[in-house]
């Protein structure tokens, strides 16, 4: 019984690693989720409690980044609350459009909310630009946190 909670603790980190870049999975979370079923299998023995602590916080702040990456391209250029609003909706409906979809929905949304309130087809566009970037920023942000999660549990089972 043990091997098998194991394997399946491996199998969500590793999918959680994959969902990290896929928008479609929550990889953080499944990462999480597979640190924190490895613990209990073992008892918390050779993975502490502190580490499963820390991995839960480190991905609720991948949630964080989620929600505030794309707003926070766009803010940094001046964009007005419509394209904020447009940037959280094209977040938000990108999730349900799988990778093309997270892609480029922010953008779209985020440019389609400036053009309503400025009327200015190329601030628009800088600011669709600025969501896109900092949904790459993100992104870069969300792997390293990841990798840290990954990281830390490694040593964990080292040493422990």
């Amino acid at each position: 019984m043990t091997a098998l909670l194991w394997f399946f603790a491996f199998a969500l980190i590793a999918i959680g690693i994959l969902g990290t870049i896929l928008p479609a999975l929550p990889g953080a979370t499944l990462v999480f989720g597979g640190i924190a079923l490895a613990a209990w299998a073992d008892g918390f023995t050779r993975i502490p409690v502190w580490v499963v602590v820390v991995a839960g916080v480190l991905a609720a702040l991948t949630w964080v980044i989620d929600i505030a990456a794309a707003a926070a391209g766009a803010k940094r250029v001046g964009a007005s609350p419509w394209a904020l609003v447009g940037a959280g909706v094209g977040t938000i409906a990108g999730i349900f459009n799988g990778f093309v979809g997270l892609l480029f929905l922010p953008l779209a949304g985020a440019a389609l909310g400036e053009y309503l309130a400025r009327r200015d087809l190329r601030r628009a566009g800088q600011v669709g630009l600025a969501t896109w970037l900092g949904l790459l920023i993100g992104t870069a942000a969300k792997v390293a946190i990841v990798f840290a999660m990954v990281g830390m549990f490694a040593g964990a089972l080292l040493v422990g």
